[in-house]
Formats: C-alpha cells, sequence, structure tokens
C-alpha cells in the first residue's frame, strides 16, 4: 500500500505535461485532468488508511505508558547471588526508582537486617512497598508491572505469547526450581546412580529447552519478565552440577543473550559487585542422561 501511495502523490505532484511515473493512454487534456483528480481522491484515501492503521498502536502503547503509575516507596531488602536480584534486574530493565538495602560481603548483617524488617518470614526479597512489606519474587514483579509497567515486559494480552509468558513465570518456581532443589538436596546425601522414574531435573530443564528451539525468549517473540524469572533456577541447575549443561545449546545461548543486556549488567555492578558469595557447593556428579 505503502508503494502505491507514494506512485499516486508522484503522479499528481508531476505537471501532467511531463514524464508521470504512471503510465496512461494518450488522452485529451480534459480526460487527464479527470484522472488527475481521480487518482487525488485516491491518494486521501490510502493515506487516510494508513494513518487509521498505524496510529491506534502507537495511541494504545502512549496510553498504556500514561496509565503506569508513579512508583511509591520501593526498598528491596538483598542477598547477594539471591532470588532479590531478580527485583533490581526489572526495576533497572524498567528505569524505576528503588532503594537497595544490603551489607556488601556480608550474609549475615543483610540477613539481620531483612529479620529486623520482616521478622515472621526472614527471606530475600523482602520488600518494602509504599509501607507494605512483600515477599515472593514473581509475585511483586506481577504486580510492578501490572501498576508501574506501561505495558513493558509483558506480550500483548491478545497475543498467543501471553500465556505462555505466565506458564514460565510461574514454572520458574513451581517446576523449575522446586525440582532442581529436592535434587540437589537428595543427591548431597546419596549421589544417583540412575535418573529417577518421576520428573526430574533434567527433564524440567529439558522442557525449557524444548521451548527455545523454535522461541528466542521465555516471553516468546520478545524479552519479558519471564526470562528474568528463568535465570536464577536454571543457573543454579547449572553450577551446581545438577544437570549436565552441555546438553542444553538453546538454553546456554539464551543465557548469553539475557546476561549480555544493560540492565542485568548494572544489576550485577549493584546487587552483586563482588560476584556471587556464599554459594553452595556443586554436587561431584548430576545423574546420567537419558531415558528414566
Amino acid at each position: 500500500m505503502q508503494r502505491l501511495l507514494i506512485c499516486c502523490i508522484t503522479y499528481v505532484a508531476s505537471d501532467i505535461n511531463c514524464e508521470s511515473p504512471i503510465r496512461f493512454p494518450k488522452s485529451s487534456t480534459i480526460e487527464r485532468i479527470q484522472m488527475r483528480k481521480l487518482i487525488s481522491l485516491t491518494a486521501v484515501l490510502l493515506l487516510a488508511n494508513y494513518f487509521v492503521a498505524a496510529v491506534p498502536a502507537a495511541t494504545a502503547q502512549s496510553a498504556s505508558m500514561a496509565n503506569a503509575a508513579p512508583v511509591p516507596e520501593f526498598t528491596i531488602y538483598h542477598l547477594e547471588g539471591r532470588r532479590s536480584e531478580r527485583l533490581v534486574w526489572l526495576m533497572e530493565e524498567l528505569g524505576l526508582p528503588y532503594d537497595l538495602e544490603f551489607t556488601r560481603g556480608d550474609l549475615g548483617a543483610s540477613m539481620a537486617a531483612i529479620r529486623a524488617i520482616n521478622p515472621d518470614m526472614p527471606v530475600a526479597p523482602t520488600v518494602v512497598y509504599d509501607g507494605q512489606v512483600l515477599v515472593e519474587s514473581g509475585a511483586i514483579i506481577e504486580m510492578i508491572l501490572a501498576r508501574h509497567g506501561g505495558g513493558r515486559l509483558v506480550p500483548p494480552l491478545d497475543s498467543p505469547d501471553f500465556a505462555t509468558h505466565l506458564m514460565w513465570i510461574h514454572y520458574s518456581e513451581g517446576s523449575l526450581a522446586a525440582r532442581a532443589i529436592a535434587d540437589y538436596r537428595v543427591w548431597q546425601i546419596q549421589p544417583p546412580t540412575a535418573r529417577s522414574p518421576l520428573v526430574d531435573s533434567e527433564a524440567v530443564v529439558q522442557f525449557a529447552e524444548n521451548f527455545l528451539d523454535d522461541k528466542p525468549w521465555f516471553g516468546g517473540e520478545d524479552f519479558s519478565a519471564a526470562d528474568i524469572m528463568m535465570l536464577f533456577p536454571l543457573n543454579f541447575a547449572f553450577v551446581l552440577n545438577i544437570v549436565d549443561s552441555t546438553q542444553f545449546p538453546n538454553i546456554n545461548a539464551w543465557m548469553e543473550k539475557v546476561t549480555a543486556r544493560p540492565a542485568y549488567q548494572a544489576m550485577l555492578d549493584k546487587a552483586r559487585p563482588d560476584g556471587m558469595i556464599g554459594s553452595l557447593p556443586a554436587l561431584p556428579a548430576h545423574a546420567p542422561s537419558g531415558p528414566r
């Protein structure tokens, strides 16, 4: 349509005695004037249709951003290398203000600060949001996106990617982290000699690997908060040798992309300035690969 519109406008703008980019049979001056008027009308209609199609998308994005509420007090109580870094990463991606509380290089002191704020459930993240004390990184991420995200880091509601985006947000902890942590604890006591007949760590990681066969992100076609949620448990499974990381090329390629993002690098500078501290020991061996 854009090409036809350009041709029509070019023809109208040209002198009727000059070469036109649109070829017509020889005709009288009156006929040519009538033709020119017809093409002028066509150009106007095409132009109107073009803007009618283009403006709603831009308007919807602008309206979504305009409707995003300003962020109230938002303080992240943090432990280095723990799930609280998800919230730092999120706020950096969105460019939203936040305060970060932790004692650099001292997990004990950082935990004491968390316990003072949230004695009943001293976990990282603990967040103070407009006077409320909140836990659970996934729930906090969804709340921030709904109130302050302005449509960012979430696929459109009517997109096929929206359903899988939500699935991976919850899969990250409900299936992946839960299984990986359980296997890690058991295998510390008794190293595995065969794969479990149940859904094991390799299976939950392989499910993620398979999804990335034809999608660049866990958000689908675009990076989303699902990618923020998925990195922590996948890193956990790889770094602690719960699964053989070399068997998952899609996830490795995805990890390179997400960790290269400027917002992720900003998170590392602010929330993990000395790298990982107090890390758990890697398993000496993971379960053998192959069928269960």
